[in-house]
């Protein structure tokens, strides 16, 4: 949900082997891209529209918008898949261009000044403002500061923390996935290389490998149900590798196709050449979704099998939105047009604090209009609490995010001269 991708090899980094002739219009492999800033705000603003109409008890009404509404929270899924893309997308690169690793000590600095500053300080208005009786504790302070509320079962109901703070189970999941993207990176490296293997049978295991690790959640599924129901294991990272695996797995076809492969870019045009076809499959996947298939709404998951598909149709949603994005070539493209202008990029780049900052305006305009839970109009409520979010957002993001990563220069080494001098291309 706060990903940049920003990880450059440097030019003239060392190769195991030539290159392949590369195509100009081919997908980016790092730097920004606005197209993916723009779906970052549609994931964000689709999750704000999801929580105003549950607290206004529009989404658990019967009928085709209720249901459409209930279904919302596909946003987090689409957020986990662009994480996995962007974050990956280095590891990916080194493995198939012969390259180092990135440094897991800078890569982790970048995830800690990126994501908690801000939410450290949504955490503290929260508290100050609701949590009367968790005040006065250390506990509540610790596990909310270091994000470990979804795993202490007993304080909170199933990790979801104080009010105000109730959308942060899945900032938990995303910093489990930070954590543990080295080990897994590293272990996906290993099998992908191993025998010494050419560039296009290490990308072929890196997919393969990937696989393996999103079947590894609808296992997880099973045995969330089984031998009895434990539903606080819905909030934990297993249940959602399924979710950034597609994002990881296009960071290994994007950086695949920049090798020179034809297999790689012919998907990769297919992909592009089919935007609006996808984008139409995660509609009907989203509708799918809203039906009874996937269980009533908003009371989590209410059996095995509707788990099981509310899984595979959230991965559909969010392959299917984020691919063509992903694998846009360097110049426009449907997908840049619709979502790469300047509006969406920037709603995009304010996304973090949109999400970190809703339910505090929710509450706070609940309390100021005198609503009680589950009454109100939904477009009466959705768009001051929108503008006020994007307020706060816009200078928290201004003021609170943008400094902390420029941080990042104080705690990171700087290159060796010498090495650095090296790394430069050929005069």
């Amino acid at each position: 949900m706060t990903e940049t991708g920003s990880s450059e090899i440097p030019a003239g980094s060392p190769r195991t082997e030539n290159p392949r002739p590369v195509s100009p219009r081919l997908a980016a492999t790092g730097g920004r891209q606005a197209s993916l800033d723009g779906l970052r705000a549609v994931a964000a603003f689709g999750v704000l529209l999801f929580h105003v109409s549950i607290e206004t008890g529009t989404a658990l009404r019967e009928g085709f918008i209720g249901g459409i509404l209930a279904r919302g929270e596909v946003g987090v899924p689409i957020f986990f898949t662009l994480s996995g893309l962007l974050l990956y997308r280095p590891w990916a690169r080194s493995v198939l261009e012969g390259s180092p690793d990135p440094d897991t000590r800078t890569y982790l600095w970048k995830r800690l000044l990126r994501i908690m500053p801000a939410y450290w300080l949504v955490v503290v208005v929260a508290l100050l403002l609701w949590a009367d009786g968790h005040r006065s504790d250390l506990w509540t302070w610790t596990e909310m500061l270091l994000l470990l509320h979804n795993y202490d079962i007993d304080h909170w109901w199933y990790g979801l923390g104080p009010q105000g703070l109730g959308q942060m189970w899945s900032l938990s999941v995303e910093v489990a996935f930070y954590l543990t993207l080295p080990i897994m990176a590293a272990a996906l490296r290993a099998f992908a290389t191993r025998g010494g293997a050419p560039v296009d049978v290490r990308a072929k295991r890196l997919l393969i490998g990937l696989a393996a690790f999103g079947a590894l959640s609808y296992v997880y599924t099973v045995f969330e149900f089984h031998p009895d129901y434990r539903p606080w294991m819905n909030i934990w990272l297993p249940r959602s590798w399924t979710f950034f695996v597609p994002g990881m797995m296009l960071a290994v076809v994007a950086a695949w196709a920049r090798t020179g492969a034809e297999g790689p870019q012919r998907f990769s045009r297919a992909v592009h050449s089919s935007t609006g076809s996808l984008w139409l499959v995660a509609g009907l996947a989203y509708v799918i979704a809203a039906t009874p298939v996937t269980g009533a709404r908003f009371v989590g998951i209410d059996g095995m099998w509707a788990g099981l598909v509310e899984q595979a149709l959230y991965t559909t949603v969010a392959f299917c939105l984020v691919a063509p994005a992903a694998l846009q070539p360097d110049r426009g493209g449907l997908a840049g047009s619709v979502l790469g202008g300047r509006v969406m990029s920037y709603l995009g780049r304010v996304s973090y604090s949109v999400f970190l900052w809703q339910f505090v305006v929710l509450y706070l305009w609940r309390d100021f209009t005198g609503q009680k839970t589950w009454t109100g109009d939904l477009v009466l409520n959705f768009v001051p609490v929108a503008g006020l979010t994007l307020l706060l957002a816009h200078l928290t993001y201004r003021y609170v995010e943008e400094p902390a990563r420029r941080l990042i220069h104080y705690v990171t080494p700087r290159p060796d001269p010498a090495t650095e001098a090296a790394l430069q291309p050929a005069p």
